[in-house]
């Protein structure tokens, strides 16, 4: 196990970040004495030789798309190597153990799991065969600073874009885990609603190599930056000390940009170019069902305070919920327009459906049971069906058009606006605009990452 290349960590989607879920584990494995090799299929083609090779092949599943992906790279080495042991990590790992166990994964690891993959490497080196387990680790590690050599260059990666340029973006982590319990949340399920931070030192190194190969914008991707305000105000602080020039943005809940509203001039003259928050949805009933923690009316408080400092809110959706109407999407469309957020979402989010993952915390609540399906174990989530057909038939029409405008790069506006149309006529309303609506000549474009969110 300690020959270069006889463990290969594989990432295959990471939002269009260079994959920290490769750079973590590989420096602790190398302070081990192991000396792995990594693929990103995200930008770098199946590599059968590294494949072949390996005598175990880790695969980083993060997020839904990266496991649907995931499971089929496993197939992928498990015909060109069949004896190679195949580890899960991440947290659509631990959620789908079982399924993953079934289709022949050796062992699925979730949490603060570093530590646990190298002790796996340990005991494989050893001969030994550990027993199978299904439970986060939720331990304080000692972290390395992530290796990043040998990964594809940033120039592969999403950039952000800001006033007609575009400024190659580094992806770190301050903190890892969360606070709190929302219920459709991957994380909670996970972690249980505890985080753990990353000392200061850890992500500054990291942001120093990360701007020495080029970045001129960083993006914490915490679950949610504000769990620890202290820890985020003295990184950012240390950060545009030595940057001056580096931007960066992060990722809060509504309730925290209202609880911590005093630090945000802070932000803003640290460069904060923007402000991700899971805003889901702005029906009270539908928040109240995910338990987010927020109402309507603070979300415009939020976007008031964000204003006063001169930072951009780009907000997430889940618009297709069981409990979500027609009426509440039309609204949706309306808040966004009357706000000046067109060009602050990507128009993905208005296509987003629910997904409820084995183990989501969605599962033991009654409100969800009257719209519960079974379990499609290949697609890890539970299939559940609208009590108005006239959502899933929106759900359906709203996802092809948004897709076929991002093949063709459609501006946002015009695909607002026939996203817009287009539920007007399923409700049975006249057209507010009376048609597409060309976008304006000329108007501010607010600073945004190239990769759009996605789940």
């Amino acid at each position: 196990m300690r020959q270069p290349g006889a463990i290969l960590l594989v990432s295959c989607y990471e939002l269009g970040h260079q994959p920290l879920g490769l750079a973590w584990p590989r420096a602790f494995l190398e302070r081990a004495g192991y000396a792995p090799e990594t693929l990103d299929l995200a930008v770098e083609p199946f590599d059968a030789d590294k494949a072949q090779r390996a005598r175990l092949v880790a695969i980083s599943v993060p997020m839904h798309t990266a496991l649907r992906l995931g499971v089929r790279a496993a197939d992928r080495v498990r015909r060109l190597n069949a004896s190679c042991r195949i580890v899960f990590y991440g947290l659509y790992a631990l959620l789908n153990a079982e399924y993953l166990r079934a289709q022949g994964a050796d062992q699925v690891l979730g949490g603060e799991l570093e530590q646990d993959l190298v002790a796996l490497v340990r005991r494989y080196d050893a001969g030994e065969a550990p027993a199978l387990e299904s439970r986060a680790t939720l331990e304080r590690l000692p972290f390395p600073p992530p290796t990043r050599a040998g990964l594809p260059a940033l120039t592969r990666y999403a950039s952000l874009a800001r006033a007609g340029d575009l400024v190659p973006a580094g992806y770190v982590e301050a903190s890892r885990g969360c606070l709190h319990t929302c219920l459709h949340c991957p994380v909670p399920a996970v972690y249980g609603g505890r985080f753990f931070t990353v000392p200061r030192d850890v992500v500054l190194n990291d942001i120093r190599g990360l701007v020495a190969a080029g970045a001129g914008h960083i993006t914490f991707g915490d679950p949610d930056f504000l769990n620890g305000p202290g820890h985020a105000v003295k990184l950012v602080r240390a950060l545009h000390e030595e940057f001056p020039h580096v931007s960066y943005d992060f990722t809060a809940k509504i309730e925290h940009v209202l609880e911590q509203r005093r630090l945000f001039p802070q932000f803003a003259v640290t460069g904060c170019a923007f402000v991700v928050a899971a805003v889901e949805s702005l029906s009270d009933t539908v928040l109240t069902q995910l338990d987010k923690g927020h109402t309507k009316a603070d979300v415009v408080v939020a976007l008031d305070i964000l204003r006063d400092a001169g930072i951009s809110l780009r907000p997430s959706f889940v618009p297709f919920t069981p409990w979500a109407t027609p009426d509440d999407y039309l609204d949706l469309l309306s808040f966004i327009e009357a706000e000046g957020l067109i060009d602050h979402v990507d128009p993905v989010q208005y296509t987003i459906r629910l997904l409820i993952p084995p183990g989501s915390l969605l599962l033991s609540r009654p409100a969800i049971r009257p719209f519960l399906g079974v379990l499609d174990p290949a697609a890890f989530t539970y299939r559940w069906f609208h009590p108005d057909p006239r959502m899933d038939q929106l759900h359906r029409e709203a996802s092809a058009l948004v897709e076929r405008a991002a093949g063709s790069s459609e501006d946002a506006w015009t695909t607002f606006h026939r996203l817009r149309a287009l539920a007007e006529e399923r409700v049975g309303l006249p057209r507010t605009s009376g048609g597409v609506v060309p976008p304006p000549p000329e108007r501010p474009v607010p600073a945004r990452l190239t990769e759009p969110w996605f789940c």
